[in-house]
């Protein structure tokens, strides 16, 4: 009983003398501490059994009385302090650190009663070091529960009341209850948003990148949304934090913005973070990199190679390299075999299927276009038309050629027999025509592999799998480039052809007016779009008024 009274005796001096960082020190949960804690859980077992709460709780509140005129700098014990207080000592009576699953629910319970008493407008700011140490010991137990499926179903199987399909996994209790101290900061009111934090509002962004660090390692980003719309509603400016916590929180915000197909969102964030991130630190900057180099290129822009050779870089131009010469030139082939290069590092990284099927129209553009340079020439087959345009037919026939070397056909050693070929048409396009048109026999100048034809997956053909392209599949293409900006021009059905707009504007260049260049062209829609939801403001449809342009939800700036 002595060692209790002891260490209840020096949490009230604490309390008194309001040092947080002393009750942070002594107030630990995890089995790396001095043999005194398990000297303290061994006096409780004796002392105050499982039926025992009651008594527990008395010797809690007479231990920690509540102090009344209190002096100005000075703290008191309050009901929900003695509460979380008795839940400790619960915890060291009760904890096992070898069953996780009773462990979980045990530190569960305690930042949830901390996060209770931390709500306390007066001294609650008190707790805040100890609830963020408790808070990353329960995030860290739930990472690792996570790499543990049988553990996890039981956890999942001890919870009731409610039905199956609306029950929260581990990792969004967890998430719950950080955000939960999340809010109280956030809403604590002793400093404003464009002051100095103060009080509990200097730890908005530690809880935040801790709530933010547990969702993405556990998959769970799209969790964060609310917390985001919080932070634009009434956050701090995140000017005012130091650095750490800046960076972090904006590489988090780029990582939301990334999964959900906010590329320009995102590079902004991992932009600005990457800015603020010293040189010497080059882990972190490396980190950053990872995720703004693919950001940009699905924008269209490509890194240069002095980015590439910057000590945090080293590596990613055996990756990323290969991948923009092959989005430039539209060459398929080489650029599946780019991504299988990659593959294993790309998935690691959760960037590979967004990059092989975000990339794809891209691939596309550059596509159509060299297909276009193949086809067309001024004064040629598209004198009569209107303006210089594609045919759809041209297009299906360099489309069928890619797909079967993507089958793995291979040209064969021998020369083409002699053809008549149209006079607008090159040399090299006459061979697409050729080996397009003729099937795998004598004529043909493409040789299956012995075993036949490979069997594609669905993302490894051009259209899906071993699906032999067709006008219609090609219309399609065409007319989604159109609607993303990547062509400038219109289909003309009827002569199965893409018309190219605006060559006038570019000197009579047909290429430079029917392909612009892609980031341009993603800009100029995003702030088509933007310039819509002002007019719509403006006329009544929309009841918000859309922010600044480069404005990023959570990301507080100007206020």
């Amino acid at each position: 009983m002595s060692l209790i009274i002891q260490f209840l005796s020096s949490i009230r001096s604490f309390v008194l003398a309001h040092n947080g960082d002393e009750l942070r020190n002594w107030l630990l949960v995890e089995n790396d501490v001095a043999d005194i804690y398990f000297q303290l859980a061994h006096q409780l077992k004796s002392s105050f059994p499982d039926n025992g709460s009651d008594a527990l709780e008395r010797m809690v509140d007479k231990c920690l009385p509540e102090e009344f005129d209190v002096p100005e700098g000075k703290g008191s014990p309050w009901p929900g302090f003695n509460s979380f207080v008795k839940e400790y000592l619960e915890y060291w009576r009760d904890v096992d650190f070898d069953n996780l699953v009773t462990l979980h629910a045990r530190l569960s319970d305690l930042l949830t009663s901390c996060a209770n008493a931390l709500a306390n407008p007066t001294y609650g700011v008190m707790l805040l070091q100890t609830s963020m140490s408790l808070s990353e010991s329960l995030s860290k137990l739930v990472m690792g529960l996570t790499r543990q499926p049988h553990l996890i179903a039981q956890i999942q199987g001890d919870m009731t009341g409610d039905e199956p399909g609306e029950r929260k996994s581990i990792v969004e209790l967890a998430a719950d209850v950080i955000q939960k101290i999340f809010t109280s900061c956030l809403s604590d009111r002793s400093s404003s948003r464009t002051q100095p934090p103060k009080g509990k509002k200097v730890a908005v962004y530690l809880f935040a990148n801790l709530t933010l660090k547990l969702l993405f390692a556990c998959e769970k980003s799209r969790l964060a949304v609310q917390m985001f719309t919080n932070l634009s509603a009434t956050g701090p400016a995140l000017s005012l934090y130091p650095a750490s916590q800046r960076v972090t929180f904006l590489y988090y915000l780029g990582r939301f913005n990334f999964d959900h197909g906010h590329y320009f969102r995102a590079h902004m964030c991992f932009e600005e973070a990457y800015r603020q991130c010293p040189p010497q630190f080059q882990k972190h900057r490396r980190k950053i990199l990872i995720f703004w180099i693919p950001s940009n290129l699905l924008l269209g822009r490509f890194p240069s190679r002095n980015l590439l050779q910057r000590p945090e870089a080293a590596g990613f131009a055996d990756i990323f390299l290969p991948i923009c010469t092959t989005v430039r030139s539209g060459n398929f082939v080489a650029f599946h075999e780019a991504m299988r290069h990659g593959r294993d590092w790309l998935w690691d990284r959760g960037l590979y299927l967004t990059l092989l099927f975000r990339l794809k129209p891209l691939v596309w553009r550059s596509f159509t276009r060299k297909t276009f340079l193949l086809t067309w020439q001024n004064g040629g087959g598209d004198a009569g038309n209107r303006a210089p345009s594609l045919s759809f037919n041209h297009l299906v026939t360099t489309a069928s050629y890619v797909q079967k070397l993507l089958e793995g056909y291979v040209p064969a050693t021998r020369p083409l027999a002699p053809r008549a070929r149209p006079p607008h048409i090159n040399t090299i396009f006459l061979k697409a025509v050729t080996n397009s048109a003729a099937e795998a026999d004598s004529d043909s100048n493409l040789v299956p592999p012995p075993g036949g034809p490979r069997v594609l997956m669905p993302s490894d053909g051009l259209i899906f799998g071993n699906k032999k392209p067709d006008i219609n599949n090609i219309e399609s293409i065409v007319a989604g480039l159109i609607y993303a900006g990547l062509l400038n021009g219109f289909i003309a059905r009827q002569q199965k052809r893409f018309a190219v707009e605006g060559t006038k504007r570019t000197g009579g260049n047909p290429a430079l007016a029917g392909w612009p260049n892609p980031y341009q062209s993603i800009m100029e829609r995003f702030k088509e779009g933007y310039e819509e939801a002002v007019a719509a403001y403006e006329t009544g449809e929309n009841a918000d008024l859309p922010g600044d342009i480069d404005d990023v939800p959570g990301w507080v700036r100007n206020i």
